[in-house]
């Protein structure tokens, strides 16, 4: 990957491909005092004392007096507007994250007013987590923006005042009076570093903290980001309730768009035999005394049409919930999905017990959609299906000889799968470059059923 970024830079700027890491002539130690990103994390620890300045007064002067005023009314709201403007300088801090140090970090997770009014609004501030860490951002911030302030101006400082030694030297001592710069000096003797070794020391001494100022820089601002994403972005555990309510949408909606399936199966298919088949019957039982010859003909097409219902409804049971796979398990519902398949399929299972019958359920239908892909799409010679256990993890593997080019975010029937293994904390990945091979990977969670 590292190597196309490499030659799609090329390309995007003229410059023929080549490959990763011939991009830059120096070195990145001695490339880093002159990029944009080495002064942009200074500039974000520049700026970071003051704005810690003005937060941690903030958070600690309306947190102070809204405590003390808790023996009356008055200390709620005055807490709540702390902790409301700690909130605000978070989205403040965010965005400086983002646009000096491209630290993308995704908003808390929002108030929960569930009625409308001051008091509910101020009772969602005080409940919420998010707020309480806003605020111990607010106090930790400061000390260590004091600290990477100091550490980071003196570094830089120190560096440029050495590098540059020669030139003030040449410049300063004619006007001041002096030998240059002393390192010591009493009432005896005095020490100048004015000779050209020492000079030309100075100078490399002034480099090398040029060189190192950027990388230290950069370590600060790495606590710096820990803060911001740990303490002013979502928690793991608001996070985690988002994702489950994403995957509880499409779970719905999955089954809803099944029922649906269902009901369109049966009214179009089974139903609609069923009505015909009463019609004729009904017809047969007119015409069975005046013409028993058409009466009995009438019967025997019924009979057929019962055995075609009979088989569109043995199918769509196969289509909810095979008979096979509760009463065998995997091993035997996917080697009857394989055997209907168009192509020659291998399948292997190789299980030390049967999972849950969800995550079974769940295993089996995907095996058989990308069965279906492959019959429909491939045109493959040959697949082969294999099922096994790693870990707490149920692995299934698909894979074919076909033209390849299948691709998840094209939208089609592989984005509902993986949206169907995702709401069960599956994943899915498909391999499958043009002109094949195409081996599609998932992943389920294992639980043995009892």
């Amino acid at each position: 990957m590292a190597t196309d970024y490499a030659q799609g830079y090329g390309r995007r700027h003229g410059q023929p491909g080549r490959p990763a890491g011939t991009g830059h002539r120096l070195p990145a130690a001695l490339r880093a005092p002159f990029e944009a990103r080495a002064w942009r994390e200074f500039g974000h620890v520049l700026l970071g004392l003051p704005i810690s300045i003005v937060l941690f007064t903030w958070a600690v002067t309306m947190a102070s007096l809204g405590a003390g005023l808790l023996v009356t009314f008055l200390g709620v709201p005055v807490l709540a507007a702390a902790l409301a403007g700690c909130r605000g300088f978070g989205v403040l801090e965010r965005t400086r994250a983002r646009a000096l140090l491209r630290l993308e970090v995704a908003d808390p997770e929002p108030l929960r007013v569930t009625k409308p009014g001051a008091l509910a609004w101020m009772g969602a501030v005080l409940k919420s987590g998010a707020s309480w860490r806003h605020l111990l951002y607010a106090v930790v911030r400061l000390p260590w923006a004091v600290f990477s302030f100091a550490v980071a101006l003196s570094f830089w400082s120190v560096g440029l005042t050495l590098l540059t030694y020669p030139l003030w030297f040449w410049a300063t001592p004619a006007h001041a009076g002096t030998g240059g710069l002393q390192l010591y000096g009493d009432a005896h003797h005095d020490v100048y570093l004015d000779n050209p070794f020492e000079i030309t020391g100075t100078a490399l001494i002034g480099l090398l903290f040029i060189l190192v100022a950027p990388w230290l820089v950069r370590a600060l601002t790495t606590v710096d980001g820990l803060l911001v994403r740990g303490l002013l972005g979502p928690s793991p555990l608001s996070a985690r309730v988002v994702e489950l309510e994403s995957d509880r949408g499409v779970v719905v909606d999955t089954a809803a768009a099944d029922l649906r399936r269902i009901e369109r199966d049966l009214h179009d298919g089974a139903q609609a035999r069923l009505v015909g088949l009463a019609m004729d019957l009904g017809l047969a039982r007119e015409k069975l005394q005046e013409d028993p010859r058409a009466a009995a003909r009438m019967v025997e097409e019924a009979h057929g049409e019962v055995k075609t219902a009979l088989q569109e409804l043995r199918d769509l049971a196969r289509g909810i919930h095979p008979a096979v796979l509760t009463d065998r398990g995997l091993d035997a519902a996917l080697s009857s999905v394989a055997s209907r398949c168009t192509v020659p399929v291998r399948v292997e299972v190789d299980l030390p017990a049967r999972p849950v019958p969800a995550i079974e359920g769940i295993a089996y239908f995907t095996v058989s959609e990308l069965l279906q892909n492959i019959s429909k799409h491939s045109r493959a010679r040959t697949a082969s299906v294999d099922v096994w256990r790693s870990a707490d993890r149920l692995m299934l593997q698909v894979t074919d000889d076909g033209v390849g080019g299948a691709d998840v975010s094209r939208g089609t029937g592989l984005a509902g799968l993986a949206g169907r293994l995702d709401a069960v904390d599956g994943i899915l990945m498909v391999n499958s470059p043009a002109g094949g091979p195409t081996r599609v990977t998932a992943e389920l969670p294992w639980r043995t059923s009892a």
